[in-house]
């Protein structure tokens, strides 16, 4: 038993650091070759999303923000030339429509080289302040010369509308929806106008732009000049109709194409006649048909700064990439 126990526990501690020498040699001088697949070489296929052309609703309202002001102040003009005789109101009181403010004076001569006086009076063309009085008695008027200013108690709203929202306004509308942040409750504003500077006249600044959308605040409804308002203009409304994504339209008014889906897979360009637009998707008025097949991202878009993918869509972070089912894919997941 003691010879057993002199040599074998030896031999066994022999044995074990062999082993553990063998395995530091393998570590040290033969490393396991991991295959590297070539970086230029994406391990994933991709593959374009697609939509199917479908019936909805689109519903065209506009929106843009405005501001609440007063409506300018009205001139009273001289019916005649002469000189102010009386003047009834001082600057700054609340007159009515019709108040006569002054009158003026007019030589007229006689055959026998003497003079009377023709009187003729001025009148508020429209109820509000006197904002200004800028003459005197005794002081000479000429006809039309504007000898007092009226300004009215009334407002309109006022916003600017991008050029290529005119797109969307099919028709002439003449009211909008105004709602003011911490005022009345939304009210209807009547009498809209939309307006663009001719080319080189004033307000247009040499550019031909400047579109101008105004409208006329009820009487009843109690407003500030400055308060911040925005404004929704009805543009139409599409129903039961064949609309798709307008990601998937080249072009956003009249005419578009899309890249239709082939039976194969492959993708051929098709030319679109475009109706109304909500922004999200688009009417399709001629060109395809219910359950057709087309792409829903145009291919090689322009990124619009957020992903390319539209507001909100999260941007990637360095070293990665949106695919086109809106995904985001590092370098080192296609490695």
């Amino acid at each position: 038993m003691g010879v057993w126990r002199k040599w074998i526990f030896p031999i066994i501690r022999i044995l074990v650091f062999a082993a553990i020498a063998a395995a530091l040699v393998k570590i040290a001088f033969f490393p396991d070759v991991v295959a590297v697949s070539d970086p230029a070489v994406p391990g994933a296929e991709i593959v374009e999303p697609q939509v199917p052309v479908m019936r909805g609703t689109v519903q065209n309202d506009v929106s843009l923000q405005g501001t609440i002001s007063a409506d300018a102040a009205v001139p009273a003009k001289a019916p005649a030339m002469g000189a102010v005789h009386k003047v009834f109101v001082n600057e700054g009181k609340a007159v009515k429509a019709g108040t006569v403010l002054m009158t003026i004076w007019t030589e007229v001569p006689r055959e026998n080289g003497t003079f009377w006086y023709k009187e003729s009076k001025v009148t508020a063309p429209t109820t509000g302040i006197l904002s200004s009085l800028p003459v005197i008695v005794d002081q000479l008027v000429s006809v039309g010369e504007s000898v007092a200013q009226i300004a009215p108690a009334s407002f309109h709203v006022t916003g600017s509308l991008p050029p290529e929202q005119l797109y969307r306004l099919l028709d002439q509308p003449t009211e909008a929806q105004v709602s003011i942040t911490g005022g009345p409750a939304p009210f209807t504003c009547t009498g809209l106008t939309i307006t663009t500077p001719l080319a080189g006249s004033e307000g247009d600044g040499g550019t031909g732009g400047g579109t101008t959308v105004t409208c006329a605040v009820p009487s009843d409804v109690r407003v500030f000049a400055g308060l911040a308002a925005q404004l929704t203009i009805a543009g139409g409304i599409a129903e039961d109709v064949l609309v798709a994504p307008v990601t998937a339209v080249e072009g956003t008014a009249e005419t578009g194409n899309v890249y239709f889906v082939l039976p194969d897979g492959t993708t051929e360009l098709r030319p679109v006649v475009l109706g109304l637009s909500d922004g999200v998707n688009v009417e399709i008025e001629e060109g395809l048909a219910e359950g057709d097949l087309i792409l829903q991202f145009v291919p090689g878009a322009v990124s619009d700064g957020d992903g390319g993918r539209g507001p909100g869509f999260p941007l990637p972070e360095e070293g990665c990439e949106v695919m086109p089912d809106d995904s985001i894919v590092c370098k080192d997941q296609l490695r």
